[in-house]
């Protein structure tokens, strides 16, 4: 007879509850990744504070949209790709979804390589392309633990590389804190141009990532409704644990994975308002290395550098584990988890060898993530709005008001960025 969660839950007293948290905070990778430390560096440098309330706006939304995605995952048994899948019964328009879904998942790709071939670069003078492919190289080996060793290795792996980038982007600020009343002012809403508006699209791209959403469905499913378990007696009997109290310990688990990632995004955009705006060269990581390191010290900046490589190789695994996902759930087709790490790890590296600079493929490539939210936000918000699919679970009226909110604000700020950059405004 198959063990159940909670039998496995009740050996791990008195942390048992414990236990229950980590898939968010896997997924929370994703929102600490590269294109996060380019787009928050090169808003606070150009635009000072203005900003921050991008930052916190995409914290709250985020929280919202992730949950749903994990509570699909865990209520459902199915990931949000598979359920997709599932649903739309045209071939065409489910290749096309799924078309649109992996561009996504390979702008991810670009951001995280790049990222890590950069940090490689500021340590250890490696030259980009070689970088880059080093942070594919051990990206595999990370990969291999989820593959080998299970979910939970997985998550412990990759949360101990959390707790590495928020040091090595935190750092910075204690010992050069912004004003408070600084702060305070760039939680007013407002824009100064089509540049700031770029860079909060690309900040929200950044933020609310459509491969975390994809990913933190499958991230839930793997670990509390793996196939293994689920028996005649529904997924509830199956895991041997109730929803209602998988739910709650996922809100904790989503509470604190965004918390610990908007705390460090936020800082990471202080950081630079406080201390690289207006110094020359700052529009790029390594100018914004060369800044650090010359007004804060070489210990802030190698703990900088340190930050974005972790960053670099903990997200691009949780962005392949993803684009592994859309691919099986909405094409119906398996590929190994490597393979898409080697086929994806092409593009980064074409950029990387053809010159091109390296923050502005970042950044460029949060705008990419940014326009293909809706793809993945509309289903979410629709599906677990629907009893059909989640029974007692589904979202209440005031949690479907929200994330329709939150999907037409996403879906408007898109709009108005395409009006101004190709009307010159």
């Amino acid at each position: 007879m198959p063990k159940t969660l909670d039998a496995v839950d009740r050996r791990r007293a008195p942390g048992r509850g414990l236990w229950l948290l980590g898939p968010a905070m896997v997924a929370g990778v994703a929102y600490l990744d590269p294109g996060n430390v380019a787009s928050n560096m090169t808003a606070g440098a150009a635009f000072g504070y203005l900003l921050v309330w991008v930052v916190v706006l995409g914290n709250v939304m985020a929280w919202l949209i992730q949950y749903l995605s994990a509570k699909l995952g865990i209520v459902t048994g199915e990931s949000l790709p598979q359920m997709l899948g599932r649903r739309i019964r045209s071939p065409w328009a489910r290749r096309a979804y799924w078309l649109q879904a992996e561009l996504v998942a390979m702008a991810t790709d670009v951001a995280e390589v790049i990222g890590g071939a950069v940090a490689l670069h500021l340590l250890f003078g490696i030259p980009l392309v070689g970088g880059g492919a080093i942070t594919g190289i051990v990206s595999m080996g990370l990969l291999l633990v989820q593959t080998r060793r299970g979910a939970r290795a997985f998550e412990t792996v990759l949360i101990g590389m959390l707790v590495i980038i928020a040091v090595g982007f935190s750092f910075g600020l204690f010992l050069a804190p912004p004003e408070p009343e600084e702060v305070v002012g760039g939680l007013v809403p407002r824009f100064e141009g089509s540049t700031s508006v770029l860079l909060a699209a690309s900040i929200l791209g950044a933020t609310i990532m459509p491969h975390a959403i994809y990913a933190h469905s499958a991230l839930s499913r793997d670990r509390f409704a793996p196939s293994s378990l689920i028996g005649a007696g529904g997924l509830e009997a199956a895991r041997g644990i109730s929803t209602p109290r998988l739910l709650r310990a996922t809100r904790w688990d989503v509470t604190i994975a965004l918390v610990v990632a908007g705390t460090v995004n936020l800082a990471i955009l202080l950081l630079a308002a406080a201390n690289l705006a207006g110094v020359d060269g700052t529009d790029s990581l390594e100018g914004a290395y060369a800044a650090l390191r010359d007004g804060l010290g070489p210990l802030v900046a190698t703990l900088f550098a340190v930050g974005l490589l972790a960053s670099g190789l903990a997200s691009t695994s949780v962005g392949a584990y993803a684009g592994a996902e859309i691919m099986q759930g909405l094409l119906r087709a398996r590929i190994p988890l490597l393979a898409r790490r080697l086929i994806t790890l092409v593009p980064a590296l074409v950029i990387l060898a053809l010159g091109i600079d390296p923050t502005l493929a970042l950044v460029l490539s949060q705008v990419v993530l940014s326009f293909g939210i809706p793809f993945a936000l509309v289903p979410l918000v629709a599906l677990t709005a629907r009893r059909d699919v989640l029974g007692a679970h589904r979202n209440r009226r005031a949690t479907t008001v929200a994330g329709v909110l939150a999907s037409v604000f996403l879906i408007g700020l898109n709009a108005v960025l395409l009006w101004l950059v190709f009307t010159g405004g």
